[in-house]
């Protein structure tokens, strides 16, 4: 079979990018601008993409790199290569590609030099990169097979293929993972996981579905920066709230400013949330955002998104917390303060001085 293997790998190198920057931070590479909006797919900031020897970024396995780079500080690397044997050498050359902890290091130190390169574009670049890594398997359908012959024939080696497997699996995993899977035309087939997926299609559909994988990575890498992010930050907000900050009645002002903290960081995460969700959207292409949604429900996005929900809720409880306690401690304050004017003023009264 002939199939072509593309890798991508996707690195959170900063809060945002200047995308308008490019360009001349680039210098004489020119930004690839083809993934403006086209009729069924709109992106609200189209990423831009270019070559990676244009600006003498390393290869990585002598593969040169394609590089995508994301508004909300994502840069993508893609390394393809041609695929020309069988089955059977496949499936070894991909339990070789999947999980390859020296390729990754080799991808990272490629995205760090390309970080380095557009670091006048980057917002609060970090030093420490979360990545994902995807694996796409992708053949033309060969003339008269259809996705159903495809999976009959050769079901168990597309799905020890994606599992990244040397020995053969069970029928049961075999089933599990060929049940998530989606055709449109006869022809045409995607079988996605969560770290590898099998696309057979036209050229034309091939690069669609590389770059919808492409883009929920993205989205999957985006939620668990921000599910690390509210982590640290109710670890900081318990560990504050619950510090002896010595007398009772002064200690109003460490809920005041753990509120004043909270909530501008709540603001913060659910702005960024907001822009990464709406980054894409389908309009009038129920394949496409059937095949997003697939791919979604693999990568677990609504997992994440969910955990991001639920502790930005727990954040604006803490905040309700911190203000009605900094409310209460406030009001004994201003009391105490009134009894002890109202003492004052008797002590003085019974000794003469007032009247």
């Amino acid at each position: 079979m002939r199939a072509r293997i593309t890798l991508l790998y996707l690195f959170d190198v900063a809060e945002a990018v200047a995308l308008g920057q490019l360009a001349s931070t680039l210098g004489s590479a020119t930004p690839d601008s083809s993934l403006a909006p086209r009729g069924a797919v709109e992106y609200q900031n189209p990423p831009l993409s270019f070559e990676g020897a244009a600006i003498g970024a390393p290869l990585v396995e002598g593969l040169p790199a394609r590089v995508r780079v994301y508004d909300y500080g994502v840069i993508s690397l893609a390394f393809t290569r041609p695929f020309d044997g069988s089955w059977d050498e496949l499936v070894a050359l991909g339990a070789r590609l999947i999980d390859n902890v020296p390729l990754d290091a080799e991808a990272e130190r490629c995205c760090r030099f390309v970080a380095d390169r557009l670091a006048p574009a980057l917002e609060r670049p970090r030093e420490t990169f979360l990545y994902e890594d995807y694996a796409v398997f992708a053949t033309m359908p060969e003339d008269g097979a259809t996705a159903e012959t495809l999976v009959a024939a050769h079901g168990a080696d597309i799905a020890q293929l994606l599992r990244g497997e040397p020995g053969t699996l069970s029928q049961q995993e075999v089933d599990e993972v060929l049940r998530h899977r989606l055709s449109y035309l006869a022809t045409d087939l995607v079988v996605p996981t969560w770290n590898a997926a099998f696309v057979c299609d036209t050229e034309a559909g091939i690069d669609a579905a590389i770059e919808i994988l492409e883009f929920g990575n993205s989205q999957l890498m985006q939620f668990r920066y921000y599910d690390q992010r509210l982590d640290a930050e109710l670890a900081r907000t318990y560990a504050d709230l619950q510090r002896d900050h010595g007398a009772y009645l002064l200690g109003s002002r460490r809920y005041t400013r753990a509120a004043r903290r909270i909530h501008a960081h709540a603001i913060d995460v659910r702005e960024l949330v907001d822009r990464t969700e709406n980054a894409l959207k389908f309009v009038g292409d129920i394949y496409l955002a059937r095949v997003f949604a697939l791919i979604g429900a693999r990568l677990g996005l609504e997992r994440w998104k969910g955990q991001v929900r639920d502790k930005l809720q727990t954040l604006d409880g803490i905040s309700h917390f911190a203000v009605e306690q900094s409310g209460i401690v406030r009001g004994e304050l201003l009391e105490l303060t009134i009894i002890a004017i109202l003492v004052l003023e008797l002590v003085l009264f019974f000794l003469g001085i007032m009247k």
